[in-house]
């Protein structure tokens, strides 16, 4: 799996983060986040979650990036954040019991998720949806709302009050199902 990487000077071992990028692959923005993280002292990897489908960063029609997109299965995305972090371990530089994860949009999906099923210390999900769309192409899927008790560490999520494409109805519906598992 091809991912951009970077990472602090010296020795090591650092703390890490997990990029997870939105629908538009690994393009400049997503590298500049790493940049900036490597900066602040933590090896930043962003995996190339879409690569078996396409490059969605080199693409412009909505419609050709979208199928690559759905032609990235829920399963391979967890199953890749793992390898990711699998690699990250074997690294001496890097020191994966102190890992984080950051996701923007349709990654910001993914960190929630990966905070259930990966041992991370820290999440932070930037506007990622909460529950299945009305037209889910992936019904057999969990969305966050569904796993807010399997949560293995703590999530910050980053909503707006007007974004209407993550609508606050379903912002209020995750509060509340994190409220009926017990997490704060």
């Amino acid at each position: 799996l091809p991912g951009y990487l970077a990472r602090p000077e010296g020795p090591g071992p650092f703390p890490v983060v997990i990029v997870v990028n939105e629908i538009f692959g690994l393009h400049a923005y997503i590298q500049d986040v790493c940049r900036r993280l490597a900066k602040q002292g933590y090896a930043a990897l962003a995996p190339g979650y879409f690569a078996r489908a396409g490059d969605p960063a080199v693409m412009t029609d909505f419609p050709e990036i979208m199928a690559v997109v759905r032609a990235t299965p829920y399963a391979q995305v967890m199953a890749d954040t793992g390898a990711a972090l699998t690699w990250l371990d074997a690294q001496p530089w890097a020191d994966v019991s102190r890992a984080g994860i950051t996701g923007f949009c349709w990654g910001g999906t993914v960190v929630w998720m990966a905070c259930a099923a990966h041992d991370f210390k820290a999440g932070a999900a930037w506007y990622g949806r909460l529950v299945a769309p009305a037209q889910n192409g992936e019904a057999d899927r969990p969305w966050p709302v569904d796993i807010a008790g399997d949560l293995r560490c703590p999530v910050l999520g980053l909503y707006g009050e007007a974004d209407q494409g993550i609508p606050l109805d379903s912002v209020e519906q995750m509060r509340a199902a994190l409220t009926a598992a017990g997490r704060t």
